[in-house]
């Protein structure tokens, strides 16, 4: 939640509230009671994110890192096989020696 600057024009009192974005702002001052409030635009402060991560990869367990390089490394071996046999299947599709290509005779 957003937190929102006030000051009382009646008291001069400043303070700080926390409202969601969608929230009235408030009019009524905490301290002399007077409906003179006035929302403050402030400078802002940077984004702070706290708890135990804000994306949920960003601090994995090492066990699950462990997991995923060896699955990413069986998924390029497996790939490097496939390559390797397209390239022996294409091979032996070329003309083998004594057949002719039927394209060319035609």
């Amino acid at each position: 939640m957003p937190t929102y600057e006030y000051m009382c024009a009646n008291c001069g009192n400043e303070f700080e509230q926390f409202q969601g974005i969608k929230a009235r702002p408030i009019r009524r001052c905490p301290r002399c009671g007077k409906s003179a409030l006035k929302r403050l635009i402030g400078v802002g402060a940077g984004v702070i994110f706290k708890g135990s991560g804000f994306y949920q990869t960003d601090y994995r367990s090492e066990n699950y890192k462990k997991a995923e390089k060896s699955e990413k490394e069986t998924a390029d071996t497996g790939t490097k096989e496939k390559k390797s046999e397209a390239k022996d299947s294409k091979s032996s599709e070329k003309a083998e020696p004594g057949t002719k290509d039927k394209k060319k005779s035609a």
